[in-house]
């Protein structure tokens, strides 16, 4: 259930909030109990089979064990249903957990066909690939998804912006051709601040809770946010496996939720700039990112999304010999995995996350990933193009002030 407000500011702020103001406290009470104590056996019973099969506390049953129900989780879970807009979430100790309790419950269910358009997250791509968890994956492009639908299909798996070259997903495109076969999106990239999947037709959305969502670096956790009947279906699956999120995660992550849209706007505006900027560094064979020209030929952003987000992909013309380099010489910028924190981070894919991802799949190797911050786009300019020069060297071009000043007016001549 949303809050009252349909503004998601003030959404983000107050949801999953239910109740705090009356326990004579402001913030959420963290509870690290991993047992509780019972009434009579048979209701103890009762409500440990019943939280056991994928029901909760709103069906009648008590708090038993915190593998099976917990109340902090579950606050996170209905302030991150009420931000997706759907009829509940389930939440994780990893995006990767979240993800493989989906397939678990598709392969369990008698569908462990999975239909997948790249590009994907490597882990994601990694593990479909692998069959590890009893899948069967079909590999595809957008218009190949109808026709690669069997009677044995679970999920239609897609990312949008993809990682990590931020590629734009038509999902109601998508979803029509998925028909009844459930469309699971990553929303990642995204957030619920920029996209809302369910509202394009996804059965699931998925977050890696431990990017945006937790925002600050200092947390791991994952989240699908689904109908009332998936959301059984994985609480069964997590209770059964114990994939559960930890109490401090949950209290860290759905702080996270409450500065989420600001954070958010932010960064994307900065990215925005440095896009811009980016592209005009001779070193630099191209800039992906949704919101420059000609990026958005489905004229999604706008329409599907709300703006185009705070991860930019350049790709270095010299190849992966400069963005060796590149990566190598940020100083401000962090050379890390992961995204979405309040600090800027530059990772070289193909080297990194997207290492077990098959050669005709993997990005190019000239490919690096930055995800914007909230530092300030001079400062993170100084740093960025400081390192650019560092790669052009691995170019013959010479990318100092001059010739950086000669690129920038080419590129504002021809805009």
């Amino acid at each position: 259930m949303q809050t009252p407000s349909s503004r998601l500011e003030t959404r983000a702020v107050h949801a999953g909030m239910a109740g705090v103001r009356e326990s004579g406290s402001h913030v959420p009470v963290i509870d690290f109990s991993t047992t509780n104590p019972l009434g009579d056996v048979d209701s103890g019973g009762s409500s440990y089979e019943g939280l056991a099969t994928g029901h909760d506390l709103a069906d009648g049953a008590s708090a038993v064990y915190q593998r099976l129900w917990q109340p902090g989780v579950a606050r996170f879970e209905t302030a991150l249903a009420d931000l997706e807009g759907s009829e509940g979430a389930v939440a994780f100790a990893s995006g990767m957990a979240a993800l493989a309790a989906t397939l678990i419950a598709a392969a369990s269910a008698g569908t462990p066909h999975i239909v997948a358009v790249r590009p994907l997250y490597g882990g994601t791509d990694h593990v479909l690939a692998s069959g590890l968890l009893g899948t069967d994956v079909t590999w595809t492009d957008v218009d190949g998804i109808a026709g690669a639908l069997r009677p044995d299909t679970g999920l239609v798996i897609v990312e949008s912006p993809a990682n990590p070259t931020l590629e734009l997903v038509d999902l109601r495109r998508v979803a029509d051709a998925a028909g009844t076969v459930p469309l699971l999106v990553d929303n990642t990239f995204a957030t619920p601040v920029l996209q809302r999947p369910i509202e394009h037709g996804a059965t699931l959305v998925l977050h890696s809770a431990t990017k945006y969502l937790g925002g600050h670096g200092d947390v791991m956790g994952g989240v699908i946010a689904a109908d009332a009947a998936w959301v059984s279906r994985l609480r069964q699956v997590r209770a059964l496996t114990g994939g559960l999120l930890h109490p401090m995660a949950a209290y860290l992550l759905h702080r996270g939720l409450r500065t989420l849209p600001l954070r958010v706007r932010a960064q994307q505006q900065t990215a925005m700039e440095l896009a811009i900027r980016l592209g005009a560094h001779p070193a630099v064979a191209r800039v992906r990112y949704p919101g420059l020209p000609g990026q958005d030929p489905a004229g999604l952003v706008g329409t599907q999304l709300e703006g185009p987000g705070s991860i930019i992909a350049i790709e270095l013309a010299g190849g992966y010999d400069a963005a060796a380099r590149f990566t190598e010489g940020c100083r401000l910028v962090t050379h890390a995995v992961s995204l979405g924190g309040v600090d800027s981070l530059v990772q070289h894919p193909a080297s990194l996350t997207h290492r077990p991802v098959a050669g005709d799949a993997k990005p190019d190797a000239g490919v690096v990933r930055l995800s914007i911050g909230l530092e300030h786009v001079d400062d993170l300019t100084d740093d960025l193009m400081a390192a650019l020069d560092l790669a052009a060297l691995e170019t013959g071009v010479e990318g100092g002030e001059c010739e950086r000043a000669d690129a920038a007016a080419a590129s504002a001549a021809g805009s």
